[in-house]
């Protein structure tokens, strides 16, 4: 099958994609979509076309566009059962559901850029504003991620298995410390993610090395 993946080198839902597809062992084309370039190249016809809701990412598999990346987690996962993202028994699959979307669902999408903008051009927030903003939805769903991770952690968000809730929750505590979160209070989640960063799938598939990061960005 022939991938190709249209996003952004820091987006954290194109991350997650990027997470997945090489942890499968699976090989793929980038192509960039800048989100601020050009007013955003994600608002362009041509991937209104791919995606109405004008987000990243868009996986093309063999010429089939998909997108939101929790519906491409679960394609890859239909199409490429190997290795496992989700766990065998129904509940802990539940379980890794759940986590996942507190962050897809309940942190994610109110930190965006596209959130972000909102407040700077319709009410005219500056900057450290929406940070601020950010920082205080980031650091609420955290909240409750530590308690989650601590109840049903082990090497990983949920158990031992690297799962779609950690390709979800690297990115975001990626994101959390863009945002000068405190991560320091908590201390599960940090644990898990110095683990989670030493693998491949997610040192690799890095912000800082992706063939549209800018120069400064690199390392």
């Amino acid at each position: 099958m022939d991938f190709t993946l249209h996003g952004y080198f820091r987006s954290s839902c194109s991350w997650r994609v990027r997470i997945a597809l090489h942890h499968k062992g699976l090989s793929w084309e980038d192509v960039s979509v800048h989100l601020v370039k050009d007013g955003g190249q994600q608002h362009a016809d041509a991937h209104r076309a791919l995606n109405p809701m004008r987000e990243v990412p868009v996986l093309f598999a063999d010429g089939e566009a998909l997108a939101q990346s929790m519906a491409i987690l679960e394609f890859l996962e239909e199409t490429h059962p190997e290795p496992a993202m989700l766990p065998r028994d129904p509940v802990g699959r539940a379980r890794v559901r759940q986590l996942s979307e507190c962050i897809n669902a309940g942190i994610q999408p109110v930190q965006n850029l596209r959130v972000m903008q909102h407040l700077a051009r319709e009410h005219g927030w500056e900057k450290p504003a929406t940070f601020e903003w950010s920082r205080y939805w980031i650091s609420r769903g955290f909240e409750a991620l530590e308690n989650l991770a601590h109840e049903h952690s082990g090497a990983c968000l949920v158990g031992e298995q690297v799962s779609f809730a950690d390709a979800c929750f690297v990115p975001q505590m990626y994101n959390a410390r863009r945002f000068n979160v405190d991560v320091s209070a908590f201390p599960t989640l940090v644990a898990i993610d110095e683990r989670l960063t030493a693998l491949p799938a997610f040192a690799e598939t890095h912000p800082s090395c992706q063939p549209d990061t800018p120069e400064d960005l690199q390392g």
